[in-house]
C-alpha cells in the first residue's frame, strides 16, 4: 500500500464502521483491483479519535464539498490535490488523491458521515475539521454559495456554535467584509480595546494547536494556520484602533 499506512497515521478507530468505514473500504479497495486490502484498526478505546479517523473523515467530507455544485472540474482535482501535499506532505498524497477521486464517483449520504462524526469527534477537532474545509473550498481563491451552504450543513450537524462558524469564515472574508477581524474574535465592532485584548486571549486558548495533538504532527500543523489568523485578527485591530 506504499505510503497510504503514512498518511492514516495509526489506523482506523470509530471510522472504520459505519457510513465512513464503508466508503473508504470501498475507495481503497477499488485501489488495488479488487485485492485483499486490510486497514488496522485502533484498540485505544471506541470513543478516541484516531490520526486516521481524522485523516479519512476529511477525505470524505471534502468529497462532499467538492460535489455539492453537482460537477467535478478538473482544476478543482488539481486544487484538491496542491491542498493534500500543502497540510500533509509529499508522502501519501497520492494516493489520498486517488481514494478522493474513488470517493467523488460514490453516492454520499452527507448527514449520516456528518452524524457519525459528531457522535465520536470532540469539539476542537470538528473545529479543525470544518477549518480544512473552509481551506480546500477557498483554494480557488473564492468560495462558492453551494460550498458554503454544504459547510453550513455539516457544522449544524456539528452542533457547533454560530460565533464559532462566523470566526472559522471570517479570515476567508477579508475581501467583502470590513469587519472580518472582529468576528474572528467573536466581538462586535463597538467592543472596546480591553475586550479586544480579551477576546484574543479567550480565542487564543480556544485554537491553540495543542487542542488536537492526538491528531498528529500533520493537523497539529495545519491547526496553527487557524492559530495565526486569530492573531493576523488580533494584529489588524490593534493597527486600526493604535494600541498596544
Amino acid at each position: 500500500m506504499g505510503s497510504f499506512g503514512k498518511w492514516i497515521g495509526g489506523g482506523l478507530g470509530w471510522a472504520f464502521g459505519g457510513p465512513i468505514g464503508a466508503l473508504i473500504g470501498f475507495a481503497v479497495g477499488s485501489m488495488f483491483d479488487g485485492s485483499n486490502v486490510t486497514v488496522s484498526s485502533n484498540t485505544s478505546g471506541p470513543n478516541r479519535t484516531a490520526e486516521g479517523d481524522f485523516k479519512m473523515s476529511l477525505l470524505v467530507l471534502m468529497a462532499c464539498i467538492m460535489k455539492a455544485d453537482g460537477r467535478i472540474m478538473k482544476a478543482e482535482l488539481a486544487v484538491a490535490k496542491r491542498f493534500l501535499v500543502a497540510n500533509f506532505g509529499e508522502q501519501g498524497a497520492l494516493e489520498a488523491l486517488q481514494i478522493l477521486k474513488n470517493l467523488l464517483e460514490q453516492p454520499i449520504d452527507e448527514t449520516q458521515v456528518a452524524l457519525q462524526i459528531n457522535q465520536y469527534m470532540n469539539y476542537s477537532s470538528k473545529l479543525e475539521l470544518l477549518h480544512l474545509l473552509f481551506d480546500i473550498a477557498y483554494a480557488d481563491d473564492e468560495i462558492h454559495d453551494s460550498e458554503l451552504a454544504a459547510i453550513k450543513r455539516i457544522a449544524d450537524i456539528f452542533r457547533i456554535d454560530r460565533l464559532d462558524f462566523e470566526s472559522l469564515k471570517a479570515p476567508y472574508m477579508k475581501q467583502v467584509d470590513r469587519d472580518w477581524a472582529y468576528k474572528a474574535l467573536e466581538i462586535e465592532p463597538t467592543a472596546t480595546d480591553d475586550e479586544i485584548k480579551k477576546a484574543y486571549r479567550k480565542m487564543a486558548k480556544k485554537y491553540h494547536p495543542d487542542l488536537v495533538n492526538e491528531l498528529g504532527e500533520d493537523v497539529k500543523k495545519s491547526a496553527t494556520e487557524k492559530f495565526r489568523s486569530v492573531n493576523e485578527a488580533y494584529e489588524s485591530l490593534k493597527k486600526q484602533r493604535g494600541f498596544s
